[in-house]
Parts: C-alpha cells; structure tokens; sequence
C-alpha cells in the first residue's frame, strides 16, 4: 500500500493549508473510505463489522489541523490502513475535553508508528 505524506495534504511549506473536509476528500480518493470510530482498544467500522486492533493497522500518514482564531478548534487527521482486512480509512481526533480515551497500547501505536 502506498504511504500517505502528510505534504501530500498540507502542501508544507505554501502558506496554504487544506481544511480537514479537503484532507479528507483527499484521502477519500486515494481509498480511505471508511470513518472509523474508536473505542478502548481498538477501531471499528461499518458499524462494528469490521474491528481493527493495534497489531491490525498501519498509520499511512498524518495531518494536524489548527485553527488559529479558536485553540480549542484542533484535530489531528490519521490515514490508516488494516492489510489483512483490505481496508483503509481515516480517524479523526480532537483535542480537549471531547478526546477519545484510547488504550496505552491504541495510542503508542498511533504515536510510533513506523511513517
């Protein structure tokens, strides 16, 4: 599977940054199709059909999103992909008081991953 750089989104280095919506369309077209919600210890998708644990994905790429005008506006944008299902999508985190509380395990994965 193909890496995702995060300049591939942010065209680092422009002036100009993508919305989250554009990232996401983005990576739509590359094949990251599915939302994928978190829970504790792993993500899911198509409505729990699909459950992705830390051993089962991959961060392809990432991209960090600040609104300047409102700090409490702020994601970070993963493009993940779980090879052995063939599937590929995006989570979504927020910071602040809304953040997932993800596993120790989910968030080193998330954090060190091999990109």
């Amino acid at each position: 599977m193909e890496k995702i750089n995060s300049l591939d989104i942010l065209e680092a280095g422009t002036g100009f940054m993508f919305s989250l919506s554009e990232a996401l369309h983005q990576l739509e077209k590359k094949g990251y199709s599915e939302n994928l919600s978190a829970k504790t210890d792993h993500f899911e998708c198509r409505s729990g059909r699909f459950k992705m644990y830390p051993k089962d994905i991959r961060v392809d790429g990432i991209a960090r999103f600040e609104n300047t005008s409102d700090p409490d506006d702020q994601s970070i944008l993963y493009a993940i992909s779980a090879p052995s299902q063939g599937l590929k999508g995006v989570y979504v985190e927020s910071f602040g008081i809304h953040q997932d509380e993800l596993s120790k395990e989910m968030i080193e994965r998330l954090k060190n991953h091999p990109h």
